[in-house]
């Protein structure tokens, strides 16, 4: 999941992985197989990315941390950038969120069955598939869905392109069991700041409460893509993604004149 995490800034400006470093932070007072299964899984998830692991750093720290620092290709002016979406932009998101609030209900062991083994998938999923089939249809902006949480990095792809837009709550696809969590209150706390973080920049209709807010600025690991997308085009980027077997494939909103970095988020 931190290897796909790591590679997705690379996919989501069109590029392709070519190698990576390791970085870690490991406890001396854990066994060193653990470590070697953290290297061995994040391994695996390069090789299947194409990515080779040339090295990387270790160090002696008290919390474990493990990712990636990657270099990828792209010819030079197909790169693709948060900051290129255009007014009637179609905006579609390439994987369901929620991620944050399910983990965190695992491990006050209060997550729905099945929650956690579907949250799992979802971040161990490359974002390689929908960068390609952006690539071929070709859009506007993308940025990847990360620990920002969904607001968090609309709103900066927003103000890049010096637009606004609009997103209806309900078409935001869900993993399954976050609204249990959120009823239970189980949110982590880097979900909490997100939401203090847009709230001069998120307009909420006045019939979302505070677990539709929440769940839209959930702190994501390994998050999906959020595409920009002409609407002429939408119908190609729907096919191309369907073709790569990217399951979801939701329209969320749409840009629109106004303030940068504005949204206006509907029921």
């Amino acid at each position: 999941m931190a290897a796909a995490n790591s590679l997705s800034d690379v996919y989501a400006m069109g590029g392709r992985p070519l190698l990576a470093l390791n970085v870690v932070g490991f406890p001396a007072a854990l066994a060193a197989e653990m470590l070697g299964d953290v290297l061995r899984g994040g391994y695996d998830k390069a090789a299947e990315a194409n990515c080779l692991i040339v090295g990387g750093h270790t160090v002696d720290d008290n919390e474990p941390k493990y990712g990636l620092s990657v270099v990828g290709l792209i010819e030079p002016g197909r790169q693709v950038s948060n900051a290129g979406a255009q007014p009637g932009d179609a905006l579609v998101l390439t994987k369901p969120i929620g991620t944050g609030i399910i983990t965190t209900g695992g491990k006050a062991g209060v997550a729905p069955p099945g929650s956690v083994a579907a949250a799992v998938t979802a971040m161990a999923t490359l974002n390689r598939d929908a960068s390609e089939a952006m690539m071929e249809v070709g859009v506007n902006a993308c940025t990847d869905i990360t620990g920002f949480g969904l607001m968090g990095h609309l709103t900066s792809m927003l103000r890049a392109s010096g637009l606004s837009a609009q997103v209806s709550l309900s078409q935001v696809p869900l993993l399954p069991g976050v609204n249990q969590l959120l009823a239970q209150g189980i949110a982590p706390g880097g979900t909490h700041r997100n939401q203090a973080g847009v709230a001069s920049s998120v307009d909420w209709d006045s019939a979302i409460n505070d677990d539709g807010r929440l769940l839209l600025c959930d702190a994501q690991t390994s998050g999906g893509l959020l595409i920009s997308v002409p609407q002429p085009k939408l119908p190609q980027l729907l096919t191309a993604l369907e073709s790569r077997s990217v399951t979801t494939r939701a329209i969320i909103g749409a840009t629109t004149p106004g303030t940068p970095g504005k949204v206006r988020v509907t029921p």
